[in-house]
């Protein structure tokens, strides 16, 4: 998956829509409005690093359900709501939120390097080399500050990326 990610913190309104949606193209037209309004306050871009960082907050692989909650719900985890293959749709809810904005603020971006050294990154596109691991720790700072100010806001977030 080689699209660039971004999470937004959800309001109450698009919330509520994009869970009562009945199908894929009911999730997308909630996420094009969210994504038209883009409002920098209330999102958080992780570029291609959102393969790495999930990897790195998970058991080193890119699946839907690896790793440990509640980090595993910082990118892909939580629920998906778009089921088809080129749109990738996840949400967490804000008591979730506030479980993974929890378990993130202590970590440092050192953090990520180590997981780099201590996972196997299996059919990983990127290089995993020193400028990939230093890539992918210039997202995280971000990524903390982004989950504290949805969590403090009681929103929850959605995780959008085009494969």
């Amino acid at each position: 998956m080689g699209g660039r990610g971004v999470l937004f913190a959800v309001t109450e309104g698009d919330r509520s829509r994009l869970l009562a949606a009945v199908d894929d193209a009911e999730v997308m037209a909630v996420v094009e409005e969210v994504e038209e309004r883009w409002e920098p306050a209330w999102l958080v871009e992780v570029d291609k690093a959102w393969d790495a960082l999930h990897r790195c907050l998970t058991d080193g692989t890119l699946t839907y359900d690896g790793g440990e909650y509640p980090l595993s719900h910082a990118i892909l985890g939580g629920y998906l709501l778009h089921e088809g293959d080129e749109y990738v749709v996840s949400y967490v809810a804000p008591d979730e939120v506030r479980a993974v904005a929890a378990a993130l603020a202590p970590l440092p971006a050192e953090w990520v390097r180590e997981r780099f050294g201590a996972l196997e990154f299996v059919e990983y596109d990127g290089a995993a080399d020193e400028d990939d691991i230093a890539y992918t720790q210039g997202f995280l700072p971000g990524l903390r500050d982004f989950y504290r100010c949805a969590a403090d806001a009681g929103r929850a977030v959605i995780f959008t990326v085009d494969p």
